[in-house]
């Protein structure tokens, strides 16, 4: 049983039209599969994403065009109402033209929240606050006072606090570099980020409580670790998850991750396939494009749930199928 405010049914929120499409879109994301926890189904259908996305921006021929819920045109604000209950990712904040925060897309937000398997008096760490939404399902789940979300931008922690609020809730919003964790809330028995990283930070175990899980973007994937004491200090280990996913970088101490590799003079039959890039990237830095290739093929082409990633002693390697198998690669220092 769960942490949720509102009791079985979903709160009405005063707009047919915006509940209709939080019905659907709850809908939508369950015929995917994406809710074997029901307290999630509950927490998507009673908390209204639209009070977290006031606005956002499309990218058209002429650049972006804002959207946004209190345009006086009817046509635009029912564009606006669509593309929130949507199931996409929103682009919420622009600085000089470049995408720096977006409400992901909720079936990815479901699989994660899912994934990251909680329970009634779990305490939560979020990295990456985005405009408040997932900090709010969380918050639904677990109860308010469980629920510490990071951002580096105050622009972004002082907007995602508005929302939650309106929506209300009222868990601890920190405007801090996300990449040091948040250690005046630690322990933590779950961690969850949502921007990529090129590496898990090494702050992020060291604040967890043994048996933590932590479900972070890598490489164009989703890794899920399991944190375990050592007598050398926290070990965090496991596997990708299945699905594909792309995320705004953490931005702060971390170290950028970059674009994507280039697979130049590559098959053309490769160089575009998900999987393929997905291991370039994740290799970024230790193999050549050459020799992933040989790899990705002689390996037949293995799925992401294949690959996973330890962290332990102050250093950090991605691998395919063991940890101290021979198929191992570094990974930034973090």
């Amino acid at each position: 049983m769960g942490a949720h405010r509102y009791g079985s049914t979903p709160p009405p929120s005063g707009d047919a039209e915006a509940d209709a499409a939080r019905a659907a879109l709850v809908r939508e994301i369950a015929a995917q599969g994406a809710f074997t926890d029901p307290a999630w189904r509950t927490a998507f259908a009673e908390v209204p994403r639209h009070l977290f996305v006031p606005f956002f921006y499309v990218h058209g021929i002429r650049g972006y065009e804002r959207l946004w819920g209190e345009d006086p045109d009817p046509e635009r604000r029912s564009r606006w109402l669509r593309g929130v209950y949507a199931d996409g990712a929103l682009a919420t904040r622009l600085k000089d033209g470049e995408l720096v925060s977006s409400s992901s897309q909720p079936s990815l937000m479901a699989l994660m929240l899912d994934a990251l398997d909680v329970a009634d008096g779990h305490t939560v760490l979020e990295i990456g606050t985005g405009p408040g939404y997932n900090a709010g399902l969380l918050s639904h789940r677990l109860g308010e006072q469980a629920v510490t979300t990071v951002d580096l931008d105050p622009e972004i922690t002082d907007a995602a606090r508005g929302h939650l609020a309106a929506a209300g809730f009222h868990p601890a919003v920190v405007t801090g570099d996300g990449a040091r964790g948040c250690p005046a809330h630690a322990p933590y028995d779950r961690i969850i980020a949502t921007c990529t990283l090129p590496s898990l930070p090494s702050s992020w175990p060291e604040q967890c409580r043994p048996g933590a899980r932590i479900i972070a973007p890598l490489a164009t994937g989703l890794v899920s670790l399991r944190v375990r004491a050592t007598a050398h200090g926290p070990l965090a280990e496991g596997h990708f998850l299945h699905t594909p996913a792309y995320f705004v970088p953490l931005r702060g101490a971390h170290p950028d991750a970059g674009p994507l590799p280039r697979p130049g003079g590559l098959p053309g039959r490769v160089a575009g396939d998900d999987l393929f890039r997905f291991l370039l990237t994740l290799t970024a830095g230790a193999l050549d494009p050459h020799e992933v290739l040989s790899l990705w093929e002689r390996e037949g082409r293995p799925q992401r749930e294949r690959y996973g990633i330890t962290v332990a002693r102050g250093r950090q390697w991605a691998w395919l199928d063991d940890p101290q198998g021979p198929y191992t690669w570094p990974l930034p220092a973090a």
